[in-house]
Order: C-alpha cells, then sequence, then structure tokens
C-alpha cells in the first residue's frame, strides 16, 4: 500500500509592519512569542528527526522568512532533506504555497497571480527548484485558482475530499477540466476519517503500531490510489506533544514492517497515471463547512464574528482604492504595472536590483525619484497583500492580534501610497473601518488604523 503523510506548517505573520518585530506574546512562555515556541516544541525536533524527508509538507514562506533569520540551522535542514528526495528521484517531497496565506477564491485575479507567482519564486529561492505542487491556503479553491496554478507551471495540489465531486467511486487523484484549451489538472484528496484522526484525536495516535493496523485493516489497497492523510504540521510536537515521535516511528520501520510504501504526490506521479475525473466544488476550503464564509462574515464557524463582513469590506474597497493609485502612477512608465508587482518577489530576494527590474520592463533607466516613487508603491503593494492574510479572519474575536495586524498592514499601504502620490486615503479608510468592532472589548478597527497611522507619521518625523 503507498500512503502518503502531507504536513501543512504555518504560522499567521506575528511582525509588526513598521519595526518588523515580533512583540512578546502571553501564552509562549518561557519564549517570547508563538513562533519561537513551536520552533521549539515543532520545526526543530522534527527537522532533527529527519521527517522533512519523508513527509509530503510546504512551509508558509513569511513563515520560512523568519525561520530562516532565527535559526537558519533548522531552516537549513529542512532545504537539505527535501533537497535529496528530488536528487535521489528528480522531483521532491516539499511543496510551495500561495506566500501571503491569502483565501484565493476571495482575492482578484491579479492577487492570484502574484500569490502563486511570489509563492513558487519563494520555493525556488530556497529549494533550488521549481515545485510540482502548491498548497493552496486553508486549500480554499475556485476554477480560476486551479487555472492560475496551470498557467504557473503548477502541477497538482491538494483539496479535502469534500472539494470534489468524482465521476466514479476513488480515493483519487482526480482530474478537473480547465477552460479555455488548458489541460486537465490534478487534485489530490486526502483520507477524511484518517486525517481528522490524526488532527483532532490525540488517542488515535498514541500507539503507532494500532494506528497502522487500523488504517491496513480498514483501507483496501489499491495500487492505482493513494491514501493521503493531511494534518497542520505544528500538529506534529506543538498542537499534541510528543507526536513528532509517532511520526518518526511510522515512517522510520514501522511502516516498512508492514509492507507500506511511504511517497508523496510527485513522486506518485512518475509512476502512476491518473485517469478518474471529478467536478470541482467552487468557493470551498477544508477549514469551513460554509465554503470560504469564514473569512468574510459570520458563519456557523465563527457565528459571533460580526466584525468580520465589515473588515473584509473595509479592506477589499481600500485595495481598489491603492490598486487604482498604483496603476495610475506607474502606467506611463510600465505597460504593464501588474507585471513589475508579479516579479517584484525578485527583487525581495536579491536577485536583481529595483532599478535593474524597472529597467527590464519599461525599457529605460529610471531617475531617483520616479525610483523612490516605484519603491513606495511596491511596497504598499507588499502590504496590501499582507492585509488580506487569512488569520486575521480565521477566529470569532476582532481584538486578537491577526485582525489587528491586518489592518496595521493596511494602515502601512496606505501611508506609502500617499507619500508616493501626494493622495490622501486615509479619512475615507478610517470612516470604513469605524464599523469594525470588538463585541467584548469596543476595540474598534478606526483606532487600529489610526494609531499605527500615528506611528508612521512619528517614524518619518524621526
Amino acid at each position: 500500500m503507498k500512503i502518503c503523510i502531507h504536513g501543512h506548517f504555518y504560522q499567521p505573520p506575528r511582525e509588526d509592519p513598521f519595526s518588523n518585530y515580533i512583540p512578546d506574546e502571553t501564552g509562549a512562555e518561557p519564549f517570547r512569542n508563538w513562533n519561537e515556541r513551536i520552533l521549539f516544541e515543532c520545526y526543530q525536533p522534527n527537522a532533527k528527526a529527519r521527517n522533512f524527508e519523508k513527509l509530503s509538507f510546504n512551509v508558509g514562506p513569511t513563515l520560512f522568512n523568519w525561520l530562516a533569520d532565527f535559526d537558519p540551522e533548522v531552516s537549513d535542514m529542512i532545504i537539505k532533506q527535501e533537497q535529496e528526495n528530488y536528487h535521489r528521484f528528480g522531483v521532491g517531497n516539499g511543496m510551495a504555497q500561495g506566500y501571503n496565506h491569502l483565501i484565493m477564491p476571495l482575492a482578484t485575479l491579479e492577487d492570484k497571480i502574484t500569490q502563486v507567482r511570489w509563492g513558487i519564486e519563494d520555493f525556488y529561492y530556497r529549494f533550488g527548484h521549481k515545485p510540482d505542487g502548491l498548497w493552496l491556503p486553508e486549500t480554499a479553491v475556485d476554477l480560476e485558482t486551479l487555472c492560475v496554478l496551470s498557467d504557473c507551471g503548477i502541477k497538482f495540489t491538494i483539496l479535502a475530499p469534500w472539494q470534489v465531486i468524482p465521476e466514479e467511486t476513488s480515493r483519487g487523484p482526480f482530474l478537473i477540466d480547465l477552460p479555455n484549451g488548458r489541460e486537465p489538472f490534478i487534485v489530490f484528496t486526502y483520507d477524511q476519517e484518517l486525517s481528522t484522526q490524526v488532527s483532532f484525536n490525540p488517542s488515535a495516535t498514541v500507539n503507532g503500531d494500532l494506528f497502522l493496523d487500523n488504517l491496513l485493516r480498514t483501507r483496501p489497497d489499491n495500487p492505482n490510489e493513494l491514501v493521503l492523510i493531511a494534518s497542520d504540521g505544528e500538529l506534529y510536537g506543538h498542537h499534541q506533544p510528543f507526536r513528532d515521535h509517532f511520526l518518526s516511528y511510522l515512517m522510520d520501520g514501522a511502516g516498512t514492517r508492514r509492507n507500506i510504501e511511504w511517497t508523496y504526490p510527485a513522486k506518485w506521479l512518475q509512476e502512476h497515471e491518473v485517469t478518474t475525473k471529478a467536478r470541482l466544488v467552487e468557493n470551498s476550503s477544508w477549514s469551513c463547512m460554509h465554503g470560504v464564509d469564514r473569512w468574510k462574515q459570520a458563519c456557523g464557524c465563527t457565528p459571533n464574528a460580526v466584525w468580520k463582513a465589515a473588515l473584509r469590506d473595509a479592506l477589499d474597497r481600500t485595495a481598489v482604492m491603492l490598486d487604482t493609485l498604483y496603476v495610475q502612477t506607474l502606467s506611463p512608465i510600465f505597460p504593464e504595472p501588474w507585471e513589475l508587482r508579479h516579479r517584484y518577489i525578485e527583487v525581495l530576494w536579491g536577485k536583481r536590483t529595483l532599478q535593474d527590474l524597472c529597467y527590464q520592463l519599461s525599457g529605460r533607466r529610471l531617475t531617483s525619484m520616479e525610483l523612490n516613487i516605484v519603491q513606495d508603491l511596491l511596497s504598499a503593494q507588499y502590504e496590501r497583500q499582507r492585509m488580506f492574510t487569512s488569520c486575521g479572519f480565521f477566529h470569532d474575536e476582532f481584538y486578537r492580534l491577526e485582525p489587528q495586524n491586518n489592518i496595521a498592514y493596511a494602515a502601512k499601504a496606505v501611508y506609502l501610497t500617499e507619500r508616493a502620490t501626494g493622495a490622501e486615503l486615509r479619512s475615507v479608510v478610517t470612516d470604513l473601518l469605524q464599523r469594525v468592532q470588538s463585541e467584548k472589548t469596543s476595540l474598534r478597527g478606526d483606532t487600529v488604523f489610526s494609531q499605527t497611522m500615528m506611528r508612521a507619521q512619528a517614524e518619518k518625523a524621526a
């Protein structure tokens, strides 16, 4: 039997938009913040156990940014373990991820393209080879997103079983037809029961032998199908203590003794042809039974989060204003301003200078003043991507760090755009955010926004 375990490793961005410093977080003691605690409990032990060599996995780019700076030894171990598979088999076990963890069905087409291209470029920068697969944040999907993945050279993604409707009974993977002459796109679906046991039933993963025996007893061995288990990677040692040891035990011998072949999607595709078709359930995800409602309004998952609809509306309207000024200001210089943003990741990673990128896309070298304007607008667009991070909409309460960070990123985007264009946006955005309010603490979105703008002004004065 061929089995794959996928770990989705990701944490919400905790950095302040101006200092890039993560503040001390209550509950993370004895560590300063949750990133450091989860590193100690999960990323480090799994890397030392070489579990990243055996898993299928993705690491969120913004988390990897922090990890590479804070603990480059662990970051390097993860990368080298993946590269060993790539050099051995010609395909790696790592997957890329949408860069800022946006909910893709709620994003504009240009944002989808930016998120996928930045995610691919980030993966290539770290691992040294192109990814075959890309993990969609919260596995949230629509047909347009799959088209973007296909256009960018991605071969597959992983979804929940309820996100597709197969033409015939099968565990998958499946082919999803795409429009306009594109080749069908491959979707792997995870085993719902096993993934739920691993994720939410600690007693199911206490004994690795019993877990595997139960799996073999209840799953028919079909050589043309793959049993895929998917969960948050932080489960293995952080959400559930000692599950990094459980993972090592399964993949270091317990499975082999039972004639289990551990594999991963890209390797499985080298050896098998996908023939079963399925229809995509659009605007669906793995963590909201109401499609993607969780990230735009109150729903059955977060019924008290009445602030979400107002925040989503405010940020959507803010994005339109930012984008309009971005295009208006840069169109006289660049025939395709969005292509400039899509490729801005090359500058962030030092692959080329901003001047060189601008020369490639405009055909001339920019003056210092023009270059400063371009830099501000691209930095604003980076923050504009961050303001839609899914974590800001995930929980019930607005007073949490994540939604406040989303507004802080929006404030920095507004500040930089105003500085570059001379436009005045803050009064409109402040009015939009007045409707965003915590029922428990009465904290309002416009307060968070105004305080961040004040800090921006203080930074400018300094």
